[in-house]
Protein backbone atom coordinates (compact mmCIF):
# COMPACT_ATOMS: atom_id res chain seq x y z
CA UNK A 1 0.00 0.00 0.00
CA UNK A 2 1.60 3.37 -0.87
CA UNK A 3 2.11 5.54 1.46
CA UNK A 4 0.73 9.09 1.73
CA UNK A 5 2.36 11.60 -0.14
CA UNK A 6 4.59 9.10 -1.78
CA UNK A 7 5.23 9.94 -5.56
CA UNK A 8 3.50 8.30 -8.33
CA UNK A 9 5.74 5.99 -10.24
CA UNK A 10 5.14 5.79 -13.94
CA UNK A 11 7.36 3.56 -16.17
CA UNK A 12 10.13 4.54 -18.38
CA UNK A 13 9.03 5.75 -22.21
CA UNK A 14 10.21 3.16 -24.62
CA UNK A 15 13.26 3.69 -26.27
CA UNK A 16 13.63 4.30 -30.45
CA UNK A 17 15.22 1.05 -30.48
CA UNK A 18 12.53 -0.47 -28.66
CA UNK A 19 9.69 0.89 -30.26
CA UNK A 20 11.51 -0.23 -33.61
CA UNK A 21 11.82 -3.38 -32.50
CA UNK A 22 8.40 -3.84 -31.19
CA UNK A 23 7.23 -3.01 -34.97
CA UNK A 24 9.52 -5.35 -36.46
CA UNK A 25 8.34 -8.10 -34.01
CA UNK A 26 4.53 -7.18 -35.14
CA UNK A 27 4.94 -6.86 -39.03
CA UNK A 28 7.30 -10.32 -39.20
CA UNK A 29 4.21 -12.61 -37.61
CA UNK A 30 2.12 -14.43 -39.95
CA UNK A 31 -1.04 -12.88 -38.43
CA UNK A 32 -0.18 -8.99 -39.45
CA UNK A 33 0.71 -10.74 -42.97
CA UNK A 34 -3.19 -12.00 -43.00
CA UNK A 35 -4.63 -8.49 -41.82
CA UNK A 36 -2.08 -7.04 -44.74
CA UNK A 37 -3.87 -9.50 -46.81
CA UNK A 38 -7.35 -9.16 -46.16
CA UNK A 39 -6.75 -4.80 -46.47
CA UNK A 40 -5.25 -5.50 -50.21
CA UNK A 41 -8.64 -8.06 -50.68
CA UNK A 42 -10.65 -5.52 -49.55
CA UNK A 43 -8.88 -2.69 -51.85
CA UNK A 44 -9.18 -4.55 -54.99
CA UNK A 45 -13.02 -5.02 -54.37
CA UNK A 46 -12.97 -1.45 -53.87
CA UNK A 47 -11.25 -1.29 -57.41
CA UNK A 48 -13.92 -3.43 -58.95
CA UNK A 49 -16.91 -2.13 -57.85
CA UNK A 50 -16.10 1.49 -58.20
CA UNK A 51 -15.05 2.71 -61.41
CA UNK A 52 -11.60 3.89 -62.24
CA UNK A 53 -9.74 6.78 -64.07
CA UNK A 54 -7.26 4.86 -65.92
CA UNK A 55 -10.10 1.92 -67.72
CA UNK A 56 -13.25 4.39 -68.26
CA UNK A 57 -12.65 8.34 -66.86
CA UNK A 58 -16.49 9.19 -68.18
CA UNK A 59 -17.76 6.67 -65.83
CA UNK A 60 -16.16 8.50 -63.13
CA UNK A 61 -16.54 11.80 -64.18
CA UNK A 62 -20.77 10.55 -64.09
CA UNK A 63 -20.19 8.56 -60.63
CA UNK A 64 -18.96 12.61 -58.93
CA UNK A 65 -21.64 14.27 -60.74
CA UNK A 66 -24.36 11.79 -59.07
CA UNK A 67 -22.98 11.34 -56.29
CA UNK A 68 -22.44 15.39 -54.42
CA UNK A 69 -21.03 13.64 -51.00
CA UNK A 70 -19.90 10.57 -51.68
CA UNK A 71 -18.02 11.08 -54.40
CA UNK A 72 -15.71 13.94 -53.85
CA UNK A 73 -14.55 11.89 -50.35
CA UNK A 74 -13.97 8.84 -52.66
CA UNK A 75 -11.90 10.59 -55.14
CA UNK A 76 -9.88 12.68 -51.83
CA UNK A 77 -9.37 8.95 -50.60
CA UNK A 78 -8.09 7.47 -53.96
CA UNK A 79 -10.72 5.03 -54.81
CA UNK A 80 -10.98 5.76 -58.43
CA UNK A 81 -7.80 4.89 -58.53
CA UNK A 82 -6.40 2.17 -56.13
CA UNK A 83 -3.93 0.39 -57.66
CA UNK A 84 -1.62 3.43 -58.39
CA UNK A 85 -2.92 5.43 -55.07
CA UNK A 86 0.23 6.03 -52.68
CA UNK A 87 -1.68 3.83 -50.01
CA UNK A 88 -2.17 0.58 -52.07
CA UNK A 89 1.43 0.81 -52.89
CA UNK A 90 2.51 0.98 -49.11
CA UNK A 91 0.27 -2.02 -48.06
CA UNK A 92 1.66 -4.66 -50.84
CA UNK A 93 5.03 -3.15 -49.46
CA UNK A 94 4.35 -3.85 -45.86
CA UNK A 95 3.07 -7.25 -47.43
CA UNK A 96 5.82 -8.17 -48.98
CA UNK A 97 8.02 -7.26 -46.25
CA UNK A 98 6.55 -8.71 -43.44
CA UNK A 99 6.27 -12.38 -46.17
CA UNK A 100 9.92 -11.97 -46.16
CA UNK A 101 10.35 -11.60 -42.47
CA UNK A 102 8.17 -14.41 -41.90
CA UNK A 103 9.60 -16.99 -44.42
CA UNK A 104 13.47 -16.12 -43.89
CA UNK A 105 13.60 -17.34 -40.61
CA UNK A 106 11.10 -20.25 -41.26
CA UNK A 107 13.48 -21.31 -44.46
CA UNK A 108 16.66 -21.39 -42.21
CA UNK A 109 15.38 -23.22 -39.84
CA UNK A 110 14.08 -25.93 -41.97
CA UNK A 111 17.18 -26.13 -43.86
CA UNK A 112 19.01 -26.65 -39.96
CA UNK A 113 16.80 -29.18 -39.46
CA UNK A 114 17.03 -30.91 -42.79
CA UNK A 115 20.92 -31.11 -42.01
CA UNK A 116 20.44 -32.48 -38.46
CA UNK A 117 19.77 -36.24 -36.94
CA UNK A 118 16.43 -37.23 -35.35
CA UNK A 119 16.74 -36.50 -31.76
CA UNK A 120 16.81 -39.31 -29.07
CA UNK A 121 14.22 -39.10 -26.32
CA UNK A 122 14.84 -40.42 -22.55
CA UNK A 123 10.82 -41.61 -21.37
CA UNK A 124 9.13 -43.71 -24.76
CA UNK A 125 5.59 -44.41 -22.18
CA UNK A 126 5.37 -41.15 -21.85
CA UNK A 127 4.27 -40.56 -25.67
CA UNK A 128 0.36 -40.85 -26.72
CA UNK A 129 1.24 -44.14 -28.64
CA UNK A 130 4.03 -46.73 -26.97
CA UNK A 131 4.00 -50.25 -26.16
CA UNK A 132 7.00 -53.11 -25.30
CA UNK A 133 7.50 -56.12 -27.32
CA UNK A 134 9.81 -59.05 -26.31
CA UNK A 135 12.07 -60.72 -29.51
CA UNK A 136 14.64 -63.56 -29.59
CA UNK A 137 17.62 -61.89 -31.31
CA UNK A 138 20.16 -59.80 -29.31
CA UNK A 139 19.52 -55.80 -28.09
CA UNK A 140 22.29 -55.11 -30.68
CA UNK A 141 20.93 -57.14 -33.71
CA UNK A 142 17.04 -56.00 -32.68
CA UNK A 143 17.52 -52.23 -32.85
CA UNK A 144 19.67 -53.07 -36.48
CA UNK A 145 16.84 -54.55 -37.62
CA UNK A 146 14.51 -52.10 -36.20
CA UNK A 147 16.62 -49.86 -37.75
CA UNK A 148 16.66 -51.61 -41.27
CA UNK A 149 12.46 -51.72 -40.98
CA UNK A 150 12.42 -47.95 -40.42
CA UNK A 151 14.64 -47.36 -43.61
CA UNK A 152 12.57 -49.15 -45.62
CA UNK A 153 9.29 -47.35 -44.72
CA UNK A 154 11.40 -43.75 -45.82
CA UNK A 155 12.21 -42.92 -42.48
CA UNK A 156 14.86 -40.51 -41.55
CA UNK A 157 16.67 -42.62 -38.83
CA UNK A 158 19.38 -42.30 -36.24
CA UNK A 159 20.76 -44.49 -34.29
CA UNK A 160 22.42 -43.80 -31.04
CA UNK A 161 24.03 -47.52 -29.16
CA UNK A 162 20.86 -49.20 -28.80
CA UNK A 163 18.54 -46.34 -29.47
CA UNK A 164 16.90 -45.52 -32.75
CA UNK A 165 15.15 -42.12 -33.17
CA UNK A 166 13.05 -41.93 -37.02
CA UNK A 167 10.66 -39.18 -37.82
CA UNK A 168 9.01 -38.96 -41.25
CA UNK A 169 7.03 -36.48 -43.09
CA UNK A 170 9.04 -33.39 -43.30
CA UNK A 171 7.96 -32.91 -46.66
CA UNK A 172 4.77 -31.38 -45.25
CA UNK A 173 6.63 -28.98 -43.97
CA UNK A 174 8.94 -27.99 -47.48
CA UNK A 175 5.44 -28.27 -49.21
CA UNK A 176 4.03 -25.41 -46.53
CA UNK A 177 7.04 -23.44 -47.51
CA UNK A 178 7.29 -23.70 -51.07
CA UNK A 179 3.33 -22.68 -50.82
CA UNK A 180 4.35 -19.35 -49.29
CA UNK A 181 7.52 -18.47 -51.20
CA UNK A 182 4.95 -19.55 -54.42
CA UNK A 183 2.68 -16.86 -53.43
CA UNK A 184 5.16 -14.35 -52.62
CA UNK A 185 6.81 -14.97 -55.76
CA UNK A 186 3.25 -14.93 -57.56
CA UNK A 187 2.27 -11.36 -55.85
CA UNK A 188 6.08 -10.06 -57.10
CA UNK A 189 5.02 -11.90 -60.65
CA UNK A 190 2.16 -10.05 -60.83
CA UNK A 191 2.98 -6.21 -59.74
CA UNK A 192 5.79 -6.28 -61.63
CA UNK A 193 3.84 -7.41 -64.92
CA UNK A 194 1.04 -5.06 -64.49
CA UNK A 195 3.19 -2.02 -63.31
CA UNK A 196 5.74 -2.35 -66.07
CA UNK A 197 3.41 -3.09 -68.95
CA UNK A 198 0.41 -1.56 -70.96
CA UNK A 199 -2.82 -2.58 -72.27
CA UNK A 200 -4.11 -1.08 -75.04
CA UNK A 201 -6.55 -1.59 -78.49
CA UNK A 202 -5.76 -1.71 -81.82
CA UNK A 203 -8.63 -1.67 -84.34
CA UNK A 204 -7.42 -2.72 -87.80
CA UNK A 205 -9.56 -2.99 -91.27
CA UNK A 206 -9.05 -6.05 -93.22
CA UNK A 207 -5.73 -5.06 -95.09
CA UNK A 208 -4.77 -2.34 -92.99
CA UNK A 209 -1.19 -2.50 -90.93
CA UNK A 210 -1.23 -1.38 -87.21
CA UNK A 211 2.86 -0.62 -85.70
CA UNK A 212 3.18 -0.74 -81.95
CA UNK A 213 3.85 2.65 -80.99
CA UNK A 214 1.88 4.88 -78.56
CA UNK A 215 -0.26 7.43 -81.09
CA UNK A 216 -1.49 4.05 -82.94
CA UNK A 217 -3.58 2.98 -80.21
CA UNK A 218 -7.31 3.46 -80.23
CA UNK A 219 -9.15 4.83 -76.91
CA UNK A 220 -7.17 4.39 -73.52
CA UNK A 221 -3.92 3.37 -73.22
CA UNK A 222 -3.82 1.59 -69.72
CA UNK A 223 0.33 1.83 -68.61
CA UNK A 224 1.32 0.56 -65.36
CA UNK A 225 2.74 2.71 -62.37
CA UNK A 226 6.84 2.00 -63.38
CA UNK A 227 5.98 1.81 -67.14
CA UNK A 228 9.16 3.14 -68.64
CA UNK A 229 7.60 4.01 -72.48
CA UNK A 230 9.19 1.29 -74.69
CA UNK A 231 7.34 -0.16 -77.56
CA UNK A 232 8.31 -2.71 -79.53
CA UNK A 233 7.80 -1.01 -83.21
CA UNK A 234 6.21 -4.51 -84.43
CA UNK A 235 3.45 -4.08 -87.06
CA UNK A 236 0.43 -5.95 -87.46
CA UNK A 237 -1.28 -6.66 -90.69
CA UNK A 238 -4.99 -8.11 -90.56
CA UNK A 239 -5.22 -10.37 -93.66
CA UNK A 240 -8.77 -10.89 -93.09
CA UNK A 241 -11.38 -11.63 -90.16
CA UNK A 242 -13.45 -14.98 -90.40
CA UNK A 243 -16.95 -14.67 -87.63
CA UNK A 244 -19.05 -18.19 -87.89
CA UNK A 245 -22.60 -18.95 -86.12
CA UNK A 246 -24.99 -21.96 -86.00
CA UNK A 247 -28.33 -21.45 -87.13
CA UNK A 248 -29.74 -20.44 -83.56
CA UNK A 249 -27.73 -17.17 -83.94
CA UNK A 250 -25.42 -18.64 -81.48
CA UNK A 251 -21.52 -17.52 -81.92
CA UNK A 252 -19.42 -20.42 -83.01
CA UNK A 253 -15.55 -18.82 -83.53
CA UNK A 254 -14.31 -15.42 -84.39
CA UNK A 255 -11.07 -15.56 -86.13
CA UNK A 256 -8.22 -12.89 -87.39
CA UNK A 257 -5.67 -13.88 -89.40
CA UNK A 258 -2.85 -11.55 -88.68
CA UNK A 259 0.65 -11.27 -90.25
CA UNK A 260 3.60 -9.81 -87.88
CA UNK A 261 6.27 -8.14 -89.11
CA UNK A 262 9.45 -6.97 -87.54
CA UNK A 263 11.00 -3.45 -87.18
CA UNK A 264 11.92 -3.34 -91.02
CA UNK A 265 8.40 -4.41 -92.19
CA UNK A 266 9.34 -7.20 -92.97
CA UNK A 267 6.97 -10.45 -92.50
CA UNK A 268 8.26 -12.65 -89.60
CA UNK A 269 5.14 -14.90 -89.40
CA UNK A 270 1.27 -15.38 -89.47
CA UNK A 271 -0.76 -16.23 -86.73
CA UNK A 272 -4.64 -16.90 -86.76
CA UNK A 273 -6.09 -15.20 -83.74
CA UNK A 274 -9.37 -16.54 -81.79
CA UNK A 275 -11.23 -15.56 -78.79
CA UNK A 276 -9.00 -17.01 -75.56
CA UNK A 277 -6.36 -18.03 -78.48
CA UNK A 278 -4.18 -14.86 -78.46
CA UNK A 279 -0.94 -14.83 -80.23
CA UNK A 280 2.53 -14.00 -78.50
CA UNK A 281 5.13 -12.11 -80.49
CA UNK A 282 7.81 -9.80 -79.33
CA UNK A 283 6.77 -10.24 -75.77
CA UNK A 284 3.64 -8.86 -76.74
CA UNK A 285 0.36 -10.66 -76.15
CA UNK A 286 -2.68 -9.88 -78.86
CA UNK A 287 -6.07 -11.06 -77.86
CA UNK A 288 -9.34 -11.23 -79.99
CA UNK A 289 -11.47 -8.64 -78.36
CA UNK A 290 -13.92 -7.10 -81.03
CA UNK A 291 -14.90 -6.86 -84.36
CA UNK A 292 -17.58 -4.71 -86.79
CA UNK A 293 -18.05 -3.65 -90.27
CA UNK A 294 -15.97 -0.85 -92.40
CA UNK A 295 -17.80 0.49 -94.95
CA UNK A 296 -15.45 1.77 -97.82
CA UNK A 297 -16.80 4.60 -98.66
CA UNK A 298 -15.51 7.91 -101.46
CA UNK A 299 -16.59 11.33 -101.41
CA UNK A 300 -16.03 13.78 -103.44
CA UNK A 301 -16.95 17.14 -104.40
CA UNK A 302 -17.15 18.33 -108.44
CA UNK A 303 -14.51 15.44 -109.12
CA UNK A 304 -12.28 16.42 -106.81
CA UNK A 305 -11.97 13.43 -104.06
CA UNK A 306 -12.30 14.50 -100.18
CA UNK A 307 -12.88 11.12 -99.13
CA UNK A 308 -11.55 7.65 -99.35
CA UNK A 309 -10.90 4.99 -96.69
CA UNK A 310 -13.03 2.74 -94.54
CA UNK A 311 -15.19 3.77 -91.76
CA UNK A 312 -15.19 1.97 -88.96
CA UNK A 313 -19.19 1.42 -87.91
CA UNK A 314 -20.96 0.83 -84.41
CA UNK A 315 -24.05 -0.31 -83.36
CA UNK A 316 -26.63 0.85 -80.64
CA UNK A 317 -27.45 -1.04 -78.12
CA UNK A 318 -31.01 -3.13 -79.31
CA UNK A 319 -34.23 -2.42 -77.67
CA UNK A 320 -35.46 -4.97 -75.33
CA UNK A 321 -36.14 -8.48 -77.28
CA UNK A 322 -34.47 -7.32 -80.39
CA UNK A 323 -31.43 -9.42 -80.92
CA UNK A 324 -27.95 -7.51 -81.00
CA UNK A 325 -26.98 -8.81 -84.16
CA UNK A 326 -30.29 -7.50 -85.47
CA UNK A 327 -29.81 -3.57 -85.05
CA UNK A 328 -28.13 -1.49 -88.14
CA UNK A 329 -24.36 -0.22 -87.76
CA UNK A 330 -23.55 3.53 -87.85
CA UNK A 331 -20.75 5.82 -88.72
CA UNK A 332 -20.01 9.51 -90.29
CA UNK A 333 -18.15 11.32 -92.14
CA UNK A 334 -16.86 14.86 -91.65
CA UNK A 335 -15.40 17.17 -93.87
CA UNK A 336 -14.21 20.48 -92.50
CA UNK A 337 -12.69 21.40 -96.72
CA UNK A 338 -16.31 22.70 -98.00
CA UNK A 339 -17.49 25.58 -96.32
CA UNK A 340 -19.85 25.64 -93.78
CA UNK A 341 -18.62 21.95 -92.60
CA UNK A 342 -20.43 18.72 -93.88
CA UNK A 343 -21.27 15.73 -92.16
CA UNK A 344 -22.66 12.58 -93.68
CA UNK A 345 -24.10 10.04 -91.40
CA UNK A 346 -24.45 6.58 -92.59
CA UNK A 347 -26.38 3.45 -91.63
CA UNK A 348 -25.28 -0.02 -92.81
CA UNK A 349 -27.18 -3.03 -92.74
CA UNK A 350 -24.70 -5.82 -93.95
CA UNK A 351 -27.45 -8.12 -95.11
CA UNK A 352 -30.35 -5.86 -97.42
CA UNK A 353 -32.65 -9.07 -96.81
CA UNK A 354 -32.91 -7.75 -92.75
CA UNK A 355 -33.88 -4.20 -94.36
CA UNK A 356 -36.27 -5.56 -96.73
CA UNK A 357 -37.95 -7.91 -94.20
CA UNK A 358 -38.34 -4.65 -91.45
CA UNK A 359 -40.06 -2.35 -94.17
CA UNK A 360 -42.64 -4.91 -95.33
CA UNK A 361 -43.28 -6.85 -91.88
CA UNK A 362 -41.68 -4.57 -89.25
CA UNK A 363 -39.81 -8.18 -88.02
CA UNK A 364 -36.14 -7.31 -87.30
CA UNK A 365 -33.78 -10.08 -88.52
CA UNK A 366 -30.55 -11.14 -87.64
CA UNK A 367 -27.69 -9.98 -89.46
CA UNK A 368 -25.00 -12.89 -90.11
CA UNK A 369 -23.73 -12.85 -93.88
CA UNK A 370 -22.78 -9.79 -95.75
CA UNK A 371 -25.67 -10.31 -98.67
CA UNK A 372 -26.36 -6.99 -100.87
CA UNK A 373 -24.95 -4.14 -98.16
CA UNK A 374 -27.30 -1.61 -98.42
CA UNK A 375 -26.47 2.14 -96.57
CA UNK A 376 -28.88 4.87 -96.11
CA UNK A 377 -27.19 8.15 -95.86
CA UNK A 378 -28.20 11.66 -94.56
CA UNK A 379 -26.07 14.74 -94.94
CA UNK A 380 -25.52 17.78 -92.58
CA UNK A 381 -23.82 21.29 -93.08
CA UNK A 382 -22.79 23.48 -90.46
CA UNK A 383 -19.79 24.24 -87.80
CA UNK A 384 -18.73 20.57 -86.48
CA UNK A 385 -17.54 21.14 -82.69
CA UNK A 386 -16.23 17.74 -82.49
CA UNK A 387 -14.11 16.52 -85.73
CA UNK A 388 -13.78 13.19 -84.22
CA UNK A 389 -15.57 10.65 -86.53
CA UNK A 390 -17.13 8.57 -83.17
CA UNK A 391 -19.44 11.43 -82.25
CA UNK A 392 -22.81 11.13 -84.45
CA UNK A 393 -24.37 14.14 -82.71
CA UNK A 394 -25.75 16.48 -85.18
CA UNK A 395 -27.01 19.36 -82.88
CA UNK A 396 -26.61 22.50 -84.42
CA UNK A 397 -26.18 20.94 -87.83
CA UNK A 398 -28.63 21.39 -90.57
CA UNK A 399 -30.08 18.57 -92.97
CA UNK A 400 -29.35 19.00 -96.67
CA UNK A 401 -30.33 15.73 -97.92
CA UNK A 402 -31.12 11.80 -97.51
CA UNK A 403 -30.18 8.77 -100.14
CA UNK A 404 -29.14 5.39 -99.94
CA UNK A 405 -26.44 3.28 -101.98
CA UNK A 406 -26.04 -0.58 -103.01
CA UNK A 407 -22.32 -2.45 -102.85
CA UNK A 408 -20.52 -1.16 -105.62
CA UNK A 409 -23.14 1.58 -106.31
CA UNK A 410 -22.91 5.69 -106.60
CA UNK A 411 -25.28 8.55 -105.54
CA UNK A 412 -24.87 12.14 -106.21
CA UNK A 413 -26.80 15.27 -106.20
CA UNK A 414 -25.64 19.47 -105.62
CA UNK A 415 -24.96 20.59 -102.65
CA UNK A 416 -26.29 24.16 -102.22
CA UNK A 417 -23.15 26.77 -102.79
CA UNK A 418 -20.68 24.14 -103.55
CA UNK A 419 -21.44 22.36 -106.21
CA UNK A 420 -22.13 18.06 -106.69
CA UNK A 421 -21.39 16.14 -103.61
CA UNK A 422 -21.07 12.52 -105.09
CA UNK A 423 -20.73 9.23 -102.74
CA UNK A 424 -19.47 5.93 -103.48
CA UNK A 425 -19.81 2.57 -102.06
CA UNK A 426 -17.09 0.27 -103.80
CA UNK A 427 -16.55 -2.41 -100.95
CA UNK A 428 -17.46 -3.82 -97.49
CA UNK A 429 -14.57 -4.92 -95.03
CA UNK A 430 -14.48 -6.35 -91.78
CA UNK A 431 -12.28 -4.85 -88.94
CA UNK A 432 -10.98 -6.46 -85.57
CA UNK A 433 -10.83 -4.91 -82.31
CA UNK A 434 -7.34 -6.59 -81.14
CA UNK A 435 -6.33 -6.36 -77.34
CA UNK A 436 -2.68 -6.26 -77.08
CA UNK A 437 -0.24 -6.23 -73.67
CA UNK A 438 2.84 -6.94 -72.42
CA UNK A 439 2.89 -8.10 -69.59
CA UNK A 440 6.69 -9.41 -67.94
CA UNK A 441 5.09 -11.32 -65.42
CA UNK A 442 2.86 -13.89 -66.92
CA UNK A 443 5.79 -16.24 -66.98
CA UNK A 444 6.56 -15.95 -63.43
CA UNK A 445 2.62 -16.11 -62.39
CA UNK A 446 2.38 -18.96 -64.69
CA UNK A 447 5.36 -21.20 -62.80
CA UNK A 448 4.34 -19.65 -58.80
CA UNK A 449 0.55 -20.82 -59.68
CA UNK A 450 1.80 -24.21 -60.23
CA UNK A 451 4.34 -24.22 -57.39
CA UNK A 452 1.39 -22.80 -55.23
CA UNK A 453 -0.37 -26.69 -56.29
CA UNK A 454 2.42 -28.61 -55.66
CA UNK A 455 3.12 -26.72 -52.50
CA UNK A 456 -0.47 -27.75 -51.51
CA UNK A 457 -0.17 -31.56 -52.38
CA UNK A 458 2.25 -32.27 -49.11
CA UNK A 459 -0.23 -30.48 -46.75
CA UNK A 460 -2.99 -32.67 -48.08
CA UNK A 461 -1.56 -36.17 -47.81
CA UNK A 462 1.30 -35.91 -45.50
CA UNK A 463 1.36 -35.98 -42.18
CA UNK A 464 4.60 -35.57 -39.39
CA UNK A 465 5.01 -38.47 -37.05
CA UNK A 466 8.19 -39.54 -35.15
CA UNK A 467 8.98 -43.07 -33.54
CA UNK A 468 12.18 -44.11 -31.02
CA UNK A 469 13.01 -47.53 -30.21
CA UNK A 470 15.36 -48.50 -27.32
CA UNK A 471 16.44 -52.19 -27.25
CA UNK A 472 17.66 -53.63 -23.46
CA UNK A 473 18.96 -56.58 -22.82
CA UNK A 474 16.09 -59.07 -21.04
CA UNK A 475 16.08 -63.05 -20.61
CA UNK A 476 16.36 -65.07 -23.61
CA UNK A 477 16.97 -61.69 -26.40
CA UNK A 478 15.98 -58.35 -25.69
CA UNK A 479 12.83 -56.14 -24.81
CA UNK A 480 12.28 -53.41 -27.36
CA UNK A 481 10.32 -50.29 -26.23
CA UNK A 482 8.74 -48.35 -29.25
CA UNK A 483 7.11 -44.51 -28.52
CA UNK A 484 5.45 -42.45 -31.34
CA UNK A 485 2.95 -39.61 -31.92
CA UNK A 486 1.91 -37.86 -35.05
CA UNK A 487 1.14 -33.98 -35.48
CA UNK A 488 -1.62 -34.62 -38.06
CA UNK A 489 -3.89 -37.07 -38.96
CA UNK A 490 -3.45 -39.11 -35.71
CA UNK A 491 -5.95 -41.56 -35.91
CA UNK A 492 -3.96 -43.41 -39.19
CA UNK A 493 -1.02 -43.05 -37.74
CA UNK A 494 -2.54 -45.10 -34.73
CA UNK A 495 -2.38 -47.91 -37.62
CA UNK A 496 0.66 -47.02 -38.88
CA UNK A 497 2.37 -47.41 -35.21
CA UNK A 498 0.18 -51.19 -34.73
CA UNK A 499 2.26 -51.93 -37.92
CA UNK A 500 5.79 -50.93 -36.55
CA UNK A 501 4.85 -53.01 -33.81
CA UNK A 502 4.16 -56.11 -35.42
CA UNK A 503 6.73 -55.63 -38.19
CA UNK A 504 9.68 -55.27 -35.42
CA UNK A 505 8.61 -57.38 -32.11
CA UNK A 506 6.87 -60.14 -34.91
CA UNK A 507 3.65 -62.15 -34.49
CA UNK A 508 3.59 -62.09 -30.67
CA UNK A 509 1.56 -59.82 -28.71
CA UNK A 510 3.40 -57.27 -27.14
CA UNK A 511 4.59 -57.82 -23.31
CA UNK A 512 3.95 -54.98 -21.33
CA UNK A 513 -0.19 -53.39 -22.02
CA UNK A 514 -0.05 -49.79 -24.43
CA UNK A 515 -1.43 -47.66 -21.65
CA UNK A 516 -4.41 -45.90 -22.56
CA UNK A 517 -4.59 -43.19 -25.12
CA UNK A 518 -4.40 -39.56 -23.05
CA UNK A 519 -4.73 -36.25 -24.53
CA UNK A 520 -6.01 -37.47 -27.57
CA UNK A 521 -7.45 -35.05 -29.80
Amino acid sequence: MHSIGAPMTTSPRPTLRQSVALVWRTLRSMRTALILLLILAAAAVIGSLLPQVPNSPERVGQYLGDHGFWGPLFFRAGFFDVYASWWFVLITALLFVSLAACLFPRTRAMIRALGQRPIQARELDGFRHHAEVRVGAAPDEAAVTAERYLRRKRFRVSRDGLGIAAEKGTLREVGSLLFHWAFFLLLLGVIVGKGTGFTGRAVLTEGETFVDARPNYSGQLRTGRYFGGGFTGLGFTLLDFKDSYRRNGQPIDFVSRVRFLDRAGRPTSTEAIRVNHPATVGGLHVFQEGFGWASVVDVSLDGRRLWSSPIEMTRDDPPKGVPATAMPWRGAIKLTAPEPDVMITLELWPDFRAFANLQLTGQPTPMFVQFDPYIRYSVYRGEIADPAVSNLDTSGLHLEARGDLHAAGTSAFDLPGAGELRLGFPELRHYSVLLISRDVGIPVVLAAAILVLVGLIPSLYVSRRKVWIRAEAAPGGALLKIGGFSLQRKDSFEEEFDRIVHAIGGPQEPEAHRPEKVGTS
